[in-house]
């Protein structure tokens, strides 16, 4: 959009004031106010050098109010008395978003202008084909004969480019229509469509149809830049076509594909409810051909999933694994589904000698945090010989608020053999708000 801009000390424009008041009614979102304020600036000052900035934000008030019929007259009107300004970017994008809503409304001139816009992005401009919109006062090409010629990209924000706001509109107005000329865009290679592609990924995922899947998958396996292939696979999840768990199994076991982009067709799949998209979660996290950060996310998401399927397949899973980081991350996952049979299996692998300590503590803290059964840390607790898991299980009694838990406290306090673990008890108290613990800490000073 355009930059509010206002004259400086000794140079001060008479219109300066009530432009103001005007973009404040604009940033509030009384478009209706703004606007007639915007058309005020050009009917009391004719003389100031900002009526062409009013213009433009009385169009773009009219727009955002409803009323891109006017909006319109308003863009024509800028573009008759003042050509330059009407030919900078953010007034063509102002255009094609006021011709995509008159298009949708019926208005044929605004169909035949959307459309040559759209076809243009497809083609990047490339031997004086591109067609701007008609408030475009210059006939500077764009896109990819631009791109050659001067190095340049153009504005980097979307909100900026009429090329994306044709597709949209186009979209909008016609989406079968549109659907080739996005194809099209997406078959782009130069450098400064990158941004252009990412958008088109995503208007392409709002059309439901097999051609949306042929699309994303095509864009996926073969855009040279990373962030469009990602964004492909990304949308991938949100196609129901049934051919899309597929997919995206084949970009997730291609070991050739980089590392991100198999995360990406990870969470896709993840997303997916068919039963065989839940299938290939389990394939990949008990893979140990797979890289472990795979396995790790493809753990994390059976945990999300519903029913408690997925919580008992994890349980099982478990005894299985060797390597420590995916068996911590079923612990986690375990710990997010509260569940007797999951605190028991969280406690079960606490009093489990042969599992190593550092795993026995992470039970310890989940199922403290998952609010497993205090009665079941009590009795834990005086089994246990390590004093790294004992000052584990004090730390999840500080972190409970029951009644037991300070009592516990106090009595480990109070009667523990071992000095280091009754000053980590004190702490603790120290820092809990029960009075019980406050006069327990009293009576330990009065002695």
């Amino acid at each position: 959009m355009f930059a509010p801009t206002f004259a400086l000390d000794g140079d001060v424009d008479p219109a300066d004031s009530l432009f103001r008041v005007a973009n404040d009614r604009l940033a509030k979102g009384d478009y209706k106010g703004a606007a007639e304020l915007f058309r005020a600036v050009r009917q009391r000052y004719p003389k100031s050098a900002r009526l062409g900035e009013a213009m433009y934000f009385e169009a773009f008030a009219l727009y955002r109010g409803g009323d891109p019929q006017r909006a319109r007259l308003a863009l024509d009107e800028m573009k008759s008395r003042y050509p330059q300004q009407a030919a900078r970017g953010d007034a063509n994008t102002l255009r094609t978003r006021v011709c995509g809503e008159l298009a949708r409304q019926g208005d044929g001139s605004c169909a035949e202008e959307v459309t040559r816009a759209s076809a243009s992005a497809a083609s990047g401009g490339e031997g004086g084909s591109s067609v701007r919109m008609a408030s475009s006062g210059s006939g500077a090409a764009r896109g990819g004969a631009r791109s050659a010629r001067s190095g340049e990209c153009g504005n980097d924000d979307d909100e900026d480019d009429e090329r994306i706001a044709a597709l949209n509109a186009l979209l909008q107005m016609d989406a079968d229509r549109a659907l080739p000329i996005l194809t099209k865009v997406l078959a782009r290679r130069d450098k400064c469509s990158e941004r252009l592609r990412r958008k088109a990924v995503f208007l392409v995922s709002q059309k439901s149809g097999k051609e949306t899947a042929d699309i994303l998958l095509a864009t996926a396996k073969d855009d040279p830049d990373a962030e469009v292939r990602e964004q492909a696979v990304f949308w991938l999840s949100q196609v129901r076509d049934p051919r899309a768990v597929d997919m995206l199994n084949g970009i997730l076991t291609n070991t050739s594909a980089e590392l991100s982009l198999r995360e990406k067709a990870l969470f896709a799949l993840s997303q997916h409810s068919a039963p065989k998209a839940a299938e290939l979660l389990r394939n990949v996290a008990t893979d140990d051909a797979m890289p472990v950060d795979l396995r790790e996310k493809a753990i994390f998401w059976i945990g999300q999933r519903h029913g408690d399927e997925s919580a008992e397949y994890l349980r099982t899973l478990y005894r299985k694994l060797t390597n420590s980081e995916l068996k911590e991350k079923v612990i986690f996952s375990l710990a997010q589904k509260r569940a007797s049979a999951n605190e028991a299996f969280l406690m079960g692998i606490v009093g489990d000698t042969k599992e190593p300590i550092e795993l026995r503590k992470k039970a310890i803290f989940w199922a403290g945090q998952m609010g497993a059964d205090l009665a079941q840390f009590n009795g834990l607790y005086a089994k246990l010989d390590d004093r790294d898991l004992k000052e584990q299980v004090i730390f999840a009694f500080s972190q409970r608020r029951e009644a037991a838990a300070t009592d516990r406290l106090i009595e480990i306090a109070r009667s523990e053999k071992d000095r280091e673990l009754r000053k980590k008890a004190i702490f603790w108290l120290g820092q809990s708000r029960d009075p019980r613990a406050t006069a327990f800490l009293s009576e330990l000073v009065d002695k």
